[in-house]
């Protein structure tokens, strides 16, 4: 049986290799790109995480002295631990939800506004987000102080408050940082909220239209369905940041001088316990607690919210 030969003539056979050049430079760019962000994720994100974990299981003073749960059930048992997580807890709530309806209103407003001062607006709210977390809390302990700020006539006449002390007064102090938090991070929120209604297809829009879909129609049955995933991803995101707090309770406790408590949070507990008390093992195990409210919560958002599910 003879075989038949086919032969590529020279120049498309040049042409592919070209192509598969090109296409091989492209992947190894990617790579390189993400390789960074890997090795970023790992000397920040993955070992300080299962140093943590080690350190919560261990004794201190005695390495690779396993003792269970002993550290996690001690610092159970502290007096503060409850009432700081108590503290976090109701802070979420007024922090979470303040986030999703002012930024989804204010997202909403800009998607439905004149296309010429929209990108004026953008920037205007994105704008507190370029300063620091600590600049932000000095600027609002300035702000709060019914004797220095420019909203005394709103602090005096509407909330009755004379002095500092009553603005911070202790069941004030889960809103007061709902509010600081808000404005330094609302703003980047509502840009990538805005981004994801205006991927939505404006055939989608005029259809709606057509049906007879007023604006608020519009909005609660068309656009937010849409971009629920992003509101998934923002609570997920928002939820892990705000367990974290802890450079609002400090600064606004020194701007007071000691009025808020150290142990506000459970951040400020954990950095007690390791820098006053020595004990870096039970603020690890504080730290791993802390992670697991944050994946619980963020494995029943991911479930809830559909999130990987492709429609």
């Amino acid at each position: 049986m003879l075989t038949e030969t086919i032969s590529l003539p020279v120049p498309e056979r040049a042409g592919r290799r070209a192509r598969r050049g090109r296409a091989g430079g492209r992947h190894r760019a990617g790579y390189a790109f993400v390789s960074i962000y890997v090795m970023m994720l790992l000397l920040f994100g993955v070992v300080p995480t299962a140093y943590a974990l080690y350190l919560s299981f261990t004794e201190a003073g005695k390495p690779w002295h396993w003792v269970g749960l002993s550290n996690f059930l001690k610092t159970g048992r502290d007096f503060r631990f409850l009432p700081a997580f108590e503290h976090i807890a109701i802070y979420l709530v007024f922090w979470l939800v303040m986030l999703v309806v002012v930024v989804l209103f204010l997202a909403l407003m800009l998607h439905g506004g004149v296309r010429r001062v929209v990108p004026a607006f953008r920037f205007l709210f994105y704008l507190p987000g370029a300063l620091a977390g600590s600049a932000s809390v000095v600027v609002w302990a300035f702000m709060l102080d019914p004797q220095l700020s420019p909203w005394h006539f709103a602090l005096s006449s509407i909330f009755h408050f004379s002095v500092f002390a009553q603005v911070i007064a202790p069941g004030h102090l889960p809103v007061v940082f709902a509010v600081i938090a808000f404005w330094t991070g609302a703003g980047g929120w509502i840009v990538v909220m805005n981004g994801a209604l205006n991927n939505i297809s404006d055939e989608i829009i005029d259809s709606a239209k057509i049906d007879g879909a007023n604006a608020m129609q519009l909005a609660f049955r068309v656009k937010l369905p849409l971009i629920k995933k992003w509101v998934v991803y923002m609570l997920i995101l928002a939820f892990a940041a705000g367990t974290q707090l802890i450079v609002e309770p400090i600064l606004i406790g020194s701007a007071s001088l000691g009025m808020v408590s150290p142990f506000w949070s459970p951040n400020q507990l954990a950095y007690y316990l390791a820098t006053y008390d020595g004990n870096f093992n039970y603020a690890a195990a504080i730290s791993v607690d802390l992670l697991f409210v944050g994946l619980v919560a963020a494995a029943l958002l991911v479930f809830r919210g559909k999130l990987f599910e492709l429609e």
